[in-house]
């Protein structure tokens, strides 16, 4: 493999965040720039294959521009910084999501391997270019996917360059790859890859990358794995999920009354399945989906600052919503305080939520419930969590208003509470649900035509006749089904 830089540089440092069309995609914009490691052995140039290991799926792909030291620097300043920079070019910052989970935040194996930091064709003069003032584009097949420019950078050049050499030293020839912005996604054998950077009239010329099927990695560590987080991540905007729930079974629940499913749910020996003391914010609308959990503990000073600020688990469990979550909270029933505002609501709804329960407080109420978005709560407080609650942990079993909630439980709601659905009976629960609230359409019918309660409700042997001859009349829609000829004979019992 060749690359324009002849000698390999002492560092390539890689820019996490550094674009806002990303930092959107992404769902969070960084108060500073955080960094990684590619080693000099990943470079490569133009027409080298990204080579996708066998049994990996999630090749991503990363249009870039490189920054190419020219001198050394040491604690320089954002206002001189551009000085120490010789050469701009095109770059690729490639990596293998299926190994992305083996070197959390290191991304050493999943961004390291030979090959994925393909550079050039052509090195751009920084003393001819105005560092605000460059384009990135890249293309898949032809097709343009990457469109940006330097002009709004969440951190310039300057600021990376500067802050980077307050501790580490920038020898000559050190990269640094300044940020992908909206539209990195994942390529496939057989697709080719280009980008290119263009400023003052000068153009790097197109990097150009087909990718490629390798061998399968030999089993002496961590294998490619995938999941739908790494396929997100991978994707972007480009990704479709796979529902986290059948639309079979979420239209099932949908038809089926919070009540009913609480009374089938007790007479399976599950009778503590109701998420008590939590009102809806919009009562005329279902809310059916699969339990994501974040558990709030106790306040305690000492540890808020640790578990509460900045991205804490509140935070984290918004972005991990996916669509057709429920987010549930653990508050402990300690309505004090507010476990949830308008802004994270609008994100969990941005996320595809398909609703929030929280036994704890719910702040900017009127804000929450114009979302639309269905929302459950202990109720209203004006105050945020710090009052009483240290963001802990997500995606564990949680206690939620008296119930036990485990991460993939079904969650349904409607005006009359919550309930929490096993899995692994909601298919027969749903069954025996359509088939009770059948009954007991029939059993109105018969009390609105002045029937007595007496062996109708609960239905008695003396209405079972009648009551398949309504079904089967229903099934043929032959008759009128609030007829009240449909009731037993005079000596079989009441009539009324």
């Amino acid at each position: 493999m060749t690359h324009p830089l002849g000698n390999p540089p002492s560092k390539i440092i890689a820019v996490h965040l550094n674009y806002p069309s990303r930092a959107r995609e992404r769902g969070r914009i960084p108060a500073h720039p955080s960094y990684f490691l590619k080693p000099p052995s990943s470079l490569a140039g133009t027409k080298d294959a990204l080579v996708r290991p066998q049994g990996c799926e999630l090749l991503g792909f990363e249009g870039e521009i490189a920054l190419v030291i020219g001198s050394r620097a040491q604690r320089v300043s954002p206002e001189d910084a551009w000085e120490y920079v010789r050469w701009v070019t095109a770059a690729n910052d490639a990596g293998v999501y299926d190994l992305r989970y083996a070197d959390r935040g290191s991304n050493l194996r999943s961004k390291g391997a030979d090959g994925l930091t393909p550079l050039g064709p052509r090195l751009l003069d920084a003393r001819q270019l105005d560092p605000a003032a460059l384009q990135l584009r890249s293309w898949v097949n032809g097709e343009l996917v990457q469109d940006d420019t330097t002009d709004t950078l969440l951190f310039p050049f300057g600021q990376l360059i500067a802050d980077l050499s307050r501790l580490v030293t920038l020898e000559p020839g050190d990269v640094i790859l300044t940020g992908t912005p909206a539209g990195a996604s994942v390529a496939s054998p057989g697709d080719v890859v280009e980008v290119e950077v263009r400023g003052s009239g000068l153009s790097t010329g197109r990097l150009r990358n087909p990718v490629a099927a390798g061998p399968a990695l030999e089993a002496y560590g961590a294998m490619p794995r995938a999941d739908e987080v790494e396929r997100e991540a991978a994707y972007g905007t480009a990704y479709t999920p796979t529902p986290l729930l059948a639309k079979g079974l979420e239209d099932g629940l949908r038809s089926v009354a919070v009540a009913t499913l609480s009374a089938q749910l007790r007479s399976r020996g599950l009778p503590h399945m109701s998420i008590d003391g939590v009102r809806p914010t919009l009562p005329g609308q279902k809310m059916v989906g699969v339990a994501h959990t974040l558990r709030y503990l106790p306040l305690r000073e000492d540890l808020f600052k640790k578990y509460g600020a900045g991205m804490n688990a509140q935070k984290r469990a918004i972005e991990e919503l996916r669509p057709g979550h429920v987010l549930v909270m653990d508050a402990r029933r300690d309505t004090s305080a507010g476990t949830l505002g308008d802004i994270l609501a609008l994100r969990a709804q941005t996320r595809g939520a398909a609703g929030v329960v929280t036994d704890g407080g719910l702040r900017d109420s009127a804000a929450v419930t114009d979302l639309g978005l269905p929302v459950y709560r202990g109720g209203e407080h004006p105050s945020v969590l710090g009052r009483r609650h240290v963001p802990w942990d997500s995606g564990v079993p949680i206690a939620c208003g008296g119930a036990l909630v485990q991460p993939g439980d079904l969650i349904v709601g409607d005006a009359d509470g919550v309930v929490v659905v096993p899995l692994d009976l909601a298919e027969e629960l749903i069954a025996d649900c359509q088939e009770q609230e059948l009954r007991e359409q029939f059993i109105t019918e018969q009390v609105r035509a002045g029937h007595s309660v007496d062996g109708l409700y609960p239905l008695g042997p003396e209405w079972s006749e009648p009551f398949e001859l309504w079904r089967r009349s229903r099934t043929h829609d032959t008759s009128d089904t609030s007829d009240s000829s449909y009731a037993p004979h005079a000596s079989q019992g009441d009539s009324a």
